[in-house]
């Protein structure tokens, strides 16, 4: 049975989302009942100036007896100032009191029916912008340094999506201005409302191998041309991320291993690697289409940074093929570009 739209809604939380309604109802609550106990506090120190029906005077509970009552207007009448200051009191103080409790029930009411219906609304109209967008799946460590990495390319906040079953994992997200779909993103649902038919790329960064490859076969499926590109932790599982429909595949114990390998016999080369994952200064790899001045013969270097491979025609030619041996108008050349790196003293700033 397909869901409503308020059912739908209720599983995307957007940025700058408003706290839930229990944690509102909550406040709201404990204003109420501070102001309970303000007019009680007052009516025990003005207690000479109110009689109870026995005529033995007002005790404390009398007093919170009376706020009770009176604040929620019920007003039975037992207790009631009979002097002059207690009346005046009741007027100056109590009234106020009582139409401020009065228009935080209201209040409180007409926001948490109107809750759901504004949110239904926002997640709407967000639905209606998302385009050529990325879905992140999985908000761990892997997926954070993702969009870390995405963000420090470019790309809009709006434009990145992440799907996790974690709420806390979903509120990292929302925290730092991405749109979160809560549930498994092996689901076709749960893909469908993250916008899978619309997006651009997905990237599977969930922790089990199976979780991934389920995940990259319903993408797939899908949206068969957007670029999905996962990560794996056995080398075994890469043909099998393929196989399912994988643009790209990470293999991360291997690939921690064989940096760990690196490091101890080269720490200079391992230096240029850690180099190459801090995005903006140092030595980036970067993808940019051919100038008109730079058809013809390749040269080892240009302007711009040392050459690596060409992308021709949604083929990647590496440095060194035959066929990469000469560039073409529509060619992307990808290469090593070098930027100024930021002192340990400027970075503190």
């Amino acid at each position: 049975m397909a869901a409503s739209d308020s059912q739908r809604a209720n599983v995307v939380a957007l940025p700058g989302d408003d706290p839930g309604p229990l944690r509102k109802i909550g406040r709201r609550l404990a204003v109420a009942l501070g102001l309970i106990v303000f007019v009680a506090v007052v009516t025990y120190i003005g207690r000479d100036g109110y009689v109870d029906p026995e005529g033995d005077g007002v005790s404390l509970l009398d007093a919170f007896y009376y706020s009770t009552v009176t604040i929620t207007t019920t007003g039975y009448g037992d207790v009631r100032p009979v002097s002059d200051e207690a009346r005046l009191v009741t007027t100056l103080l109590v009234t106020p009191a009582r139409v401020l409790f009065l228009i935080l029930l209201v209040g409180t009411t007409l926001e948490i029916l109107a809750e759901r219906s504004r949110h239904a609304y926002r997640v709407g109209r967000w639905r209606k912008r998302l385009r050529d967008h990325t879905i992140v799946c999985g908000y761990g460590t892997k997926g954070q340094s993702a969009v870390h990495l995405l963000r420090s390319k470019g790309t809009e906040a709006e434009r990145i999506v992440v799907i996790d079953e974690s709420p806390a994992a979903r509120n990292r997200a929302t925290a730092d201005g991405l749109a979160a779909v809560a549930g498994n993103a092996s689901s076709q649902e749960v893909l469908a409302e993250a916008g899978i038919a619309a997006a651009r790329s997905v990237i599977v960064a969930v922790d089990g191998d199976d979780s991934a490859i389920l995940i990259t076969l319903t993408a797939r499926e899908l949206n068969p041309r957007a670029a999905i590109v996962a990560a794996v932790r056995e080398e075994e599982n890469v043909h099998l991320l393929h196989q399912s429909g994988a643009s790209g595949v990470i293999t991360s114990s291997a690939a921690a291993g064989r940096l760990l390998g690196l490091c101890s016999e080269t720490p200079q080369v391992t230096e240029l690697l850690e180099d190459l994952l801090t995005v903006g200064e140092g030595i980036d790899i970067v993808e940019r289409e051919v100038g008109p001045e730079e058809a013809g013969p390749v040269p080892a270097t240009l302007s711009e940074g040392v050459v690596l491979g060409i992308v021709r025609d949604g083929e990647l030619l590496r440095f060194g093929d035959p066929a990469a041996a000469e560039l073409r108008p529509r060619d992307r050349l990808i290469e090593l570009q070098s930027r100024p790196r930021t002192s340990e003293a400027e970075s503190r700033r």
